[in-house]
């Protein structure tokens, strides 16, 4: 059967799902950052839209955050913002990542559905919303059913029994494996709890990207090559808009730094692909 949704970024080799607070650190260069992931080799990309609680982040995207909100941006700004991205995402799907409570008020009806339905008009594919347990989700899954939209879930790598039975029964599109306890943030190594993760995760019929720590292309080759089916990179990205907003660079040469670093963790995951790969008889 034909993968269909965000599913499909993962039918042809290890995905690269990078990561961006919209309007990070104003509205125009933030639009650049994104189109220079999406040149960089980007499959699907977060849109983090700012939350003034974001429990689930490590400092350097809650630093992001903090920038994006000081410039103004809200829900309704973020939905200008993806329609203004120069990124077909028929080609590279575009992913919210948000917390609950902006969609759940978002709109004049109580419930999420006025926040799905805008997100679909605007061509977004899909949901990450990491302070929404599973066993409350059923609103925001029948809402993402409705408009066609993938709800993505959070497995951390305590996540077992029952409670990974429910969330894996929710969600769609692809599950975010967290590499890692604790919060986001880049790392100098990759973690061992990796592919016991992702063992526990062999019975599911989902495509499943590995997140948290992720810092070089060496490690999107490691996280590859020992099963995961893609990698999500947020803070390595931040940091770079991060370092060139306090350096003062311009704009296009923070670009073409995010687009560089996209190209190494794209090849790095290539990399790691080709070592599952089976070698030919000799």
């Amino acid at each position: 059967m034909e993968e269909q949704g965000l599913a499909s970024a993962f039918s042809d080799g290890p995905a690269f799902v990078p990561y961006l607070a919209a309007g990070d650190p104003d509205y125009e260069s933030g639009l650049a950052y994104v189109e220079a992931l999406a040149r960089g080799g980007a499959d699907i990309i977060e849109l983090g839209l700012p939350f003034s609680e974001p429990i689930a982040e490590g400092p350097t995207i809650q630093s992001a955050i903090v920038r994006s909100l000081e410039a103004g941006m809200t829900p309704d700004q973020f939905f200008e913002f993806v329609t203004d991205l120069d990124v077909d995402p028929t080609e590279i799907p575009l992913v919210c990542m948000t917390y609950y409570n902006l969609i759940y008020q978002y709109g004049d009806e109580e419930g999420p559905r006025p926040f799905v339905k805008r997100a679909a008009d605007v061509g977004l594919s899909g949901f990450v919303v990491p302070d929404l347990p599973a066993e409350e989700s059923d609103p925001l899954r029948t809402a993402c059913n409705e408009f066609g939209l993938d709800l993505v879930f959070i497995v951390a790598p305590t996540t077992k029994g029952d409670r990974l039975n429910t969330i894996m029964s929710q969600v769609s599109g692809y599950v975010y494996v967290q590499a890692r306890l604790g919060v986001t943030g880049a790392r100098d190594d990759v973690s061992t709890q990796t592919e016991s993760s992702l063992s526990r995760l062999d019975a599911y019929d989902v495509p499943k990207a590995v997140g948290f720590g992720i810092k070089t292309g060496e490690h999107a080759e490691r996280i590859v090559a020992g099963g995961a089916d893609g990698i999500i990179v947020g803070s390595a990205l931040v940091d770079i808009v991060a370092s060139g907003t306090e350096a003062g660079d311009s704009t296009t040469t923070v670009a073409d730094r995010l687009e560089t670093k996209a190209r190494e963790l794209t090849d790095g995951a290539q990399r790691g692909y080709q070592k599952r790969m089976p070698k030919p008889d000799t």
